[in-house]
């Protein structure tokens, strides 16, 4: 039995789809009132509990062979904070899943996690990776880089969506090897059992290295036009996000240290040992257009 935290997320809802296509038996740890039937309908056990709930979380454990999770605070608010829910929220997952003799745990964390890293998230996935390191668990940590479908909408695509400029930081030069959500799911099932990947912090990125002014230039491809830019220095807050609690200032302070340093990852022997392709930036984009040219030929009929 493999148990999902993180299943309604973007990478987590990816990795659950996966695997309930390859038949294998999946339970999910789910909140009440939360949109999961359909992964119920398609076979998951559902166990509803909370990160935040430590009772919950030991019984979503009992017979299971492999956790796998996604979970983060990201753009909730309220009580589910990266302390609440990436810290102190997983640090309950590896304690219940050690008592429950767990043989795998895979941990989806990111390349830029570092324990005195200036914005919450990765500095608690950092912190949880050295929690789980220690807990004598048999592990696995899949550290992604930047999720090409998540940045890419939020600084591109929305602000065109509404009819602004795209805002980027500093110079846009640094270039970084961002990675389909579906690409870390692949990676993230690829490793289960797999012998390379036992005890291991497996760093996964794209097929290419690109600045933000690369990636505006694929845009400008997939749209046929000419994209209009406007600068800020590193510290500013981006103007144009969509509304939701602390989303400007967790991508802002993103995107401002992503302009400090490259991450140019060669991903031939990882996608070779793993058996996972990673997806170019125009393949991705060609695939959004689509999915959004039918999506507008659905709602004018």
């Amino acid at each position: 039995m493999i148990l999902i935290v993180g299943s309604t997320g973007r990478v987590g809802g990816k990795i659950a789809h996966t695997l309930l296509g390859q038949g294998r038996p999946l339970r999910i740890l789910v909140r009440p009132g939360s949109d999961y039937h359909a992964f119920v309908a398609a076979g998951a056990e559902p166990a509803l509990g909370d990160l935040k709930d430590p009772a919950s979380i030991a019984v979503a454990c009992r017979g299971v062979d492999t956790v796998i999770t996604t979970a983060s605070a990201g753009e909730r608010g309220g009580d589910d904070t990266p302390q609440t829910v990436d810290l102190e929220g997983n640090a309950k997952l590896i304690e219940a899943a050690g008592v429950a003799g767990v043989k795998q745990f895979i941990f989806v964390s990111a390349l830029l996690a570092r324990p005195d890293h200036p914005v919450p998230v990765p500095r608690a996935k950092a912190l949880t990776e050295a929690v789980l390191r220690d807990s004598g668990l048999t592990y696995t940590i899949v550290a992604a880089n930047g999720i090409a479908d998540v940045m890419f909408p939020l600084v591109v695509g929305y602000p065109l969506s509404v009819g602004k400029p795209v805002t980027l930081v500093g110079e846009g030069r640094r270039r970084h090897t961002f990675i389909a959500a579906r690409d870390v799911a692949a990676f993230a099932t690829a490793v289960i059992g797999h012998a390379a990947a036992l005890n291991r912090r497996i760093e996964i990125g794209g097929p290419e290295a690109l600045s933000w002014r690369d990636v505006v230039a694929a845009y400008e491809r997939t749209l046929g036009h000419p994209i209009p830019v406007q600068w800020i220095p590193p510290g500013e807050l981006l103007p144009d996000l969509p509304p939701a609690p602390g989303l400007t200032q967790l991508v802002s302070g993103l995107m401002a240290t992503l302009e400090t340093f490259d991450t140019p990852l060669d991903m031939t022997e990882v996608s070779r040992t793993f058996g996972v392709t990673p997806t170019t930036i125009d393949e991705l984009l060609a695939e959004q257009q689509i999915r959004e040219s039918r999506s507008e030929t659905t709602l004018s009929t």
